[in-house]
């Protein structure tokens, strides 16, 4: 089965004794000073240290801040916390119903490194090839995939580092650092429903701490859930107006719009670490996570499907409904009765008629319509291990390995293969998408003394081999099988979602070899300076050269400066490379099955396509910190330019010949194509934004008071843009994330109760095709929790007090209630309860 896991990889992962990477840094550095200052990983490869001595900005999240929420989804936790990280619901959207891609800083998702205790994390299985703009055609990682009750805390780095981590770090990077206690541990019980009675969620988590013989430890969590799906959706004009000529077998609604269902959720994970006798370190962690996603597609009317419905329009302009003779051999339905469409309702004498002269409509199987369910079960999993510690010289290494699989089997139901006719089946398995990254580490640092003038220097160095594999799997045949009825104008195929034809199966590899040099010293006793080199060489397209310089200076106790200039890149992944996918699409109302084929595909290249390049960018950043007694204040400001951006083409329409063309070539489906897509470096963008971060706390009625705001303002133009790039999809990218976002938190906790509120600003934005305006908002969430002396507790919670679905959407076909693109849902209030356990 496609969503197993490599055994071959996993065996080959676990025989990598001699690596390492700086996890027992996460695992023992990630703590607080004697002057509660939070301690980091990112942002230096030489020694963790305290945020407000980072010549970047990092914000940190505790772990049980994250857990202060009614939902479970890390994308959504992140989104709450983190002004700059963007999220929102993806309905009807292909696979980005089953992994929603996020933003950071206005960004793709794959421009934002992911990190687990310090390792890079393997990219998801999934491409998303609807992602409302901004994430059109990106392959970032799944992080839905690790639960928050997991977590010790979450670093996110806001700023450019490809040339300390490599690919994927022009927005950012996202470290999440798992928890390393020994002994105790926590139950968690939590229920939940949104105000419309639906969306219910129940969520069982866990998480234990164990000594490992005197000198290690063995830290395991767990969470388990199910969800139910939502509903915000009014019957669309399309299908009320069939209701209205008298049909009544159409849904009501005909067309859901809502949160997908999400059963079968599974995380596990493992973190271990133990002393060994030569005074150094080792180390494991790693994964397993399962879901089942199962979302609403659009609304295929029984009148203008093509393909399915559709028929040809007569002389007179009468519209018809496709019709098929099933005489076996027979390859027009010229002997067939015509089925005309009079007055939105079909004649049926003329459609009853079809049985005796042996021939078949789908209207007949399915008069209403139909519109299919679409989903998939993914399967996470990884494993990284090593050992750390230091020479007889005083140069310290870390020697690591890791391997990670993240695989989505797809599946479709309440459909049809049209060309099967009424042989058809109504649930398909169109096949399967995987994603294996496998990784080798050598990590070294050493400080040399009066070195070039200075008083020391911070040298650290490294190599890192990379192999990266992309596998597309066939689906079952029916999926894309062509029936007897190809000939007579019926798609090929799932509709909605083709299958993988095994032509178009099997497994794509590169592998990439990297070299770094990070170095950092004081220049003065109030300077520090920094500076990184990274170069890095791929099998596929070449190499690239990148570096950083960046500093902080101390004006006295309280303030400092600090500022960065670097370039970056992000390597175009295997599956946009390599991926073939057929999907329906709505544009202007009228669906439209559109395919995507790599960019050297000879369709392709007819317009243009050529082989992928990475995306490079040059950023800047100067900020401020202030820090007096509880008092903490950061501001920065950020410019990316982001040149040769990967993004898929507008659709482009074929003609009857390009169409015949893709069917020579092996595209057999194409019979039911409308248009083609595919990957190209086509438009350069300027991003720039400011950050600001402020916290204070101090003691009231006999407890601790927290005041945290953060801010974020970001602004992204198009600067160029080829051909294919068209105004809906500017917008998008220009407008469709709000420009302003912010959140202002206040805690209280004394022993044995505590109280958060949070209010969370969203500046306007918009939806485009169709248009819809999201005006500001602010959104508010709060948790009363209380605790019992023998560690068990209980909270109750509200998330969106105001019970804000955002923007209704208004005269549009398919039937949304809401715009299905608010940057903070379109459910409502989510009212939930925690029974928790401490031990």
């Amino acid at each position: 089965m496609p969503n197993k896991f490599k055994l071959k990889s996993l065996a080959i992962a676990m025989g990598m004794t001699c690596v390492a990477m700086p996890s027992i840094a996460a695992e023992q550095d990630n703590k607080k000073t004697e002057n509660d200052e939070v301690i980091v990983v990112v942002g230096s490869r030489a020694a963790p240290r305290s945020i407000a001595d980072s010549p970047v900005p990092i914000d940190v999240i505790g772990g049980k801040e994250l857990m202060a929420n009614g939902t479970s989804d890390m994308n959504s936790l992140l989104r709450t916390v983190t002004p700059s990280f963007n999220v929102h619901p993806q309905t009807a959207s292909d696979g980005s119903t089953v992994v929603r891609p996020a933003n950071l800083r206005g960004l793709s998702p794959d421009s934002t490194l992911v990190l687990i205790n310090g390792k890079r994390h393997h990219r998801a299985s999934v491409i998303t090839f609807s992602g409302g703009g901004v994430s059109d055609g990106a392959q970032g990682p799944d992080i839905s995939t690790i639960p928050a009750i997991a977590l010790k805390q979450v670093e996110v780095l806001r700023d450019g580092a490809s040339a300390q981590y490599g690919s994927d770090a022009v927005a950012g990077v996202i470290n999440f650092v798992l928890k390393d206690n020994d002994s105790g541990g926590q139950l968690e019980l939590k229920m939940g429903q949104y105000s419309e009675g639906d969306g219910n969620q129940v969520t069982v988590s866990g998480n234990i701490g164990m000594g490992l013989s005197d000198n290690g430890f063995i830290n395991a969590s767990f969470e388990v859930n199910q969800q139910d799906p939502t509903s915000r959706s009014t019957q669309g004009s399309s299908a009320q107006a069939l209701i209205d000529a008298g049909n009544s077998a159409v849904a009501n609604p005909a067309q859901v719009w809502g949160t997908p269902k999400f059963s079968d959720d599974f995380k596990l994970f493992l973190n271990a670490g133990i002393e060994l006798a030569n005074g150094g370190d080792a180390y494991m962690f790693g994964n397993w996570s399962e879901k089942t996603v199962e979302g609403g597609f659009f609304f295929r009317d029984p009148h203008t499907k093509s393909g399915v419905f559709e028929g040809p329009t007569l002389d007179d302009g009468t519209e018809t409904i496709l019709v098929a003779d099933l005489t076996p051999g027979a390859t027009d339905n010229s002997a067939c009765p015509i089925v005309p469409i009079i007055n939105n309702a079909i004649d049926a004498n003329a459609l009853a008629s079809l049985e005796s002269a042996n021939c078949y409509a789908h209207n007949l199987r399915f008069p209403g319509g139909f519109a299919p369910f679409f989903g998939g079960s993914v399967v996470d999993l990884s494993l990284v291990m090593g050992t750390r510690g230091e020479f007889s010289d005083g140069t310290t290494y870390d020697f690591s390995g890791s391997v990670g699989e993240h695989s989505t089997e797809y599946r479709i139901s309440n459909t049809i293969n049209s060309s099967m006719g009424p042989d058809s089946p109504t649930e398909f398995t169109p096949g399967a998408y995987a994603q294996l990254e496998q990784s080798l580490n050598a990590d070294f640092s050493k400080e040399l003394q009066s070195i070039m003038g200075l008083e020391y220097m911070i040298v650290s160095y490294g190599l890192e081999l990379r192999h990266e594999t992309f596998t597309i799997s066939a689906g079952d045949e029916a999926s894309w099988k062509l029936g007897p009825l190809v000939d007579q104008g019926f798609s090929i195929g799932s509709n909605g979602f083709p299958g993988f034809k095994p032509a178009d199966s099997g497994a794509s590899s590169r592998t990439s070899k990297a070299a770094y040099l990070d170095t950092e010293t004081n220049i003065t006793e109030d300077f520090l300076a920094q500076v990184a080199f990274r170069y890095e060489d791929f099998s596929d397209f070449g190499s690239s050269f990148n570096w950083k310089v960046s500093g902080l200076y101390d004006i006295n106790d309280s303030f400092k400066v600090r500022a960065s200039l670097s370039t970056g890149f992000r390597a175009p992944t295997i599956g946009q490379n390599n991926v073939r996918a057929v999907q329906t699409q709505t544009e202007n109302g009228i669906l439209v099955d559109v395919a995507t084929l790599p960019p050297t595909h000879p369709v392709s290249a007819s317009y243009g396509g050529v082989a992928l390049t990475p995306e490079e960018s040059f950023s800047y950043a100067m900020g401020m910190v202030y820090q007096q007694d509880d008092f903490f204040l950061t501001v920065d400001y950020f410019n990316i330019e982001l040149t040769d951006r990967i993004t898929q083409t507008s659709s482009i329409a074929l003609s009857d010949d390009e169409r015949q063309e893709l069917i020579d070539n092996g595209v057999t489906d194409a019979i039911g194509l409308s248009k083609v897509k595919f990957f190209t470096n086509d438009f350069d963008t300027t991003t720039q934004g400011v950050d600001i971060v402020a916290n204070y706390s101090n003691e009231m009625f006999s407890g601790d008071m927290k005041y945290s705001l953060a801010y974020n303002w970001t602004d992204t133009n198009v600067d160029k843009y080829g051909e294919n790039v068209n105004q809906v999809k500017l917008n998008r990218l220009e407008k469709g994330l709000p420009a302003h976002k912010g959140s202002f938190t206040v805690s209280y906790l004394s022993d044995s109760w505590s109280l958060m509120t949070r209010a969370n600003y969203y500046g306007e934005w918009s939806q485009f095709d169709p248009d819809i305006p999201g005006d500001a908002a602010i959104i508010l969430d709060t948790e009363f929790a209380y605790y019992l002396d023998n560690g068990a507790g209980f909270a109750l919670g509200i998330n969106n007090l105001t019970d804000d679905n955002g923007p209704v959407a208004e005269g549009n076909p398919s039937g949304r209630s809401y715009s299905s693109t608010s940057p903070y849902g379109y459910n409502g209030r989510f009212l939930y309860a925690k029974v928790t356990y401490s031990f």
